[in-house]
């Protein structure tokens, strides 16, 4: 059955399509603050007149260059495309300030490409295993995965200091807590205005906190993070690559791990592989760690693209999708009247099938193209940042209107940059706010649902 939907994709508008897909996300992904679900949810509309089989082979393509196109833009011009690129941003930046833009990139490649295939692996070997450990997840335990989360981007952000990035994060939770109340539909912190009501998306928030403020703190500087104009060669020596062949696999697991619980995003993975990577490390690596370490890069981007598997294995087994990116893709399915769940195969024989040899085609196309299409971004983000980061206003103040079409996040996004500067001035991270902001719902519902099923029980 899978050799059947690999031949039955081996035809020219596939392959097209396919590729077509792939190179939108990666130049999407690339764009400072347009994250994988934006590119999934505002491409849903061009799938309304392709026929079943492109649509997938569309989404999927999307979906998989996206998910890898953030780390262009973390490491060449320290803005990650989406949110979980921080931690390549993190490390690939200061590599390349130290002139080796080109290896940071080509790891990120090498880490993607194999995060993927072991997710894929996974999600076609170990279903039914994957999806009985996470259905075993219930709400103290995603409450705890949340916080876990949060206070792990904490400590790795804040360097020496972690209670910086704790606190920072806590303000991420407070940030979403404004709002009505998912549970009760009681107002929280809206003071009586109605733009508050449905809270602060973390679209406008991410852009603002990453991009906005990125331009604020640079345009009055001259060269003070020089955007690098080559990036030398492309690829660490294999010998020195073979070296992290434990941790990707290791960050593999943990990405598909994370991705298969339904709500626990590639934010998720990327952080927590990033932390266990670090406590795993050599000594000499780990002084290394913040500073430029190719070994992060890799224990981030295979968690990160691994997470496409994961996702995937509660979205077709069950009908919920494992991320806000799957969602989308969820939402795509509907569209083409295909209902995903326990009786997947019944209703749609082969289709499950097809999905894994589409996976597959478009992480072999991904690779291709995210090697042909970084010196086409370099030579756009080589530009003198002061002409460069002007340009990405307009791009920023779109990718904010268009999380929900609403003009009030405008403003959101503006106040989000002049509060990343003010805690750059302060000297404290701004990544844990933004995971704070993403994760806060997920806590916030999960620990107060476990509260009143335990109420009148002992605990």
């Amino acid at each position: 059955m899978f050799f059947e939907a690999i031949s039955s994709l081996i035809q020219p508008l596939l392959l097209l399509v396919t590729l077509l897909g792939v190179s939108l996300g990666i130049i999407w992904g690339a764009l400072p603050g347009l994250s994988t679900t934006m590119a999934m949810a505002l491409l849903i509309g061009f799938t309304s007149t392709m026929a079943q089989d492109i649509a997938i082979c569309f989404m999927l393509g999307v979906y998989t260059g996206s998910v890898f196109g953030g780390a262009i833009s973390a490491i060449l011009i320290n803005i990650p495309g989406t949110p979980d690129a921080v931690p390549t941003m993190i490390e690939g930046h200061a590599l390349a300030k130290k002139g080796e833009a080109g290896t940071a990139l080509g790891t990120a490649i090498f880490g993607s490409f194999v995060g993927n295939w072991i997710g894929i692996l996974i999600l076609i070997f170990l279903m039914p295993f994957l999806i009985s450990v996470a259905l075993n997840f219930k709400s103290w335990e995603m409450f705890l995965l949340s916080i876990i989360g949060i206070s792990v981007c904490g400590t790795m952000c804040a360097g020496e200091l972690p209670i910086k990035g704790w606190i920072v994060g806590w303000i991420g939770i407070l940030i979403a807590m404004v709002g009505i109340d998912p549970i009760f539909g009681v107002e929280r912190f809206t003071f009586g205005n109605p733009n508050f009501y449905d809270g602060f998306n973390y679209v406008p928030i991410l852009i603002g906190l990453f991009g906005i403020c990125e331009i604020i703190k640079t345009l009055p500087s001259e060269n003070k993070t020089p955007i690098p104009k080559k990036i030398g060669k492309l690829f660490l020596p294999l010998k020195k690559l073979s070296t992290y062949i434990t941790t990707a696999i290791r960050s593999g697991l943990i990405g598909t791990f994370i991705g298969a619980l339904p709500g626990a995003g590639a934010n998720v993975a990327s952080f927590l592989s990033y932390d266990i990577g670090k406590k795993r490390a050599k000594q000499k690596e780990k002084d290394k760690w913040g500073k430029g370490s190719y070994e992060a890069i890799i224990c981030a981007e295979v968690a990160n693209n691994a997470n496409i598997g994961g996702s995937m294995l509660p979205t077709l087994a069950l009908g919920i999708p494992g991320n806000a990116a799957a969602a989308a893709l969820l939402a795509a399915l509907t569209m083409k009247n295909i209902v995903v769940g326990p009786t997947i195969d019944i209703d749609h024989p082969g289709l499950v099938y097809f999905i894994y040899a589409a996976l597959l085609i478009a992480n072999f196309f991904m690779y291709i193209m995210a090697i042909a299409l970084i010196k086409p971004c370099i030579k756009l983000f080589s530009l003198s940042r002061g002409f460069l980061l002007p340009l990405i206003i307009p791009v920023c103040v779109l990718g904010a209107y268009a999380a929900r079409l609403n003009l009030y996040d405008l403003w959101i996004m503006f106040f989000a940059g002049l509060f990343g500067y003010l805690l750059s001035l302060c000297k404290y991270p701004t990544a844990p706010a933004v995971l704070g902001v993403i994760l806060a719902p997920m806590a916030d519902e999960n620990l107060r649902r476990s509260l009143m099923i335990f109420s009148e029980k002992n605990l």
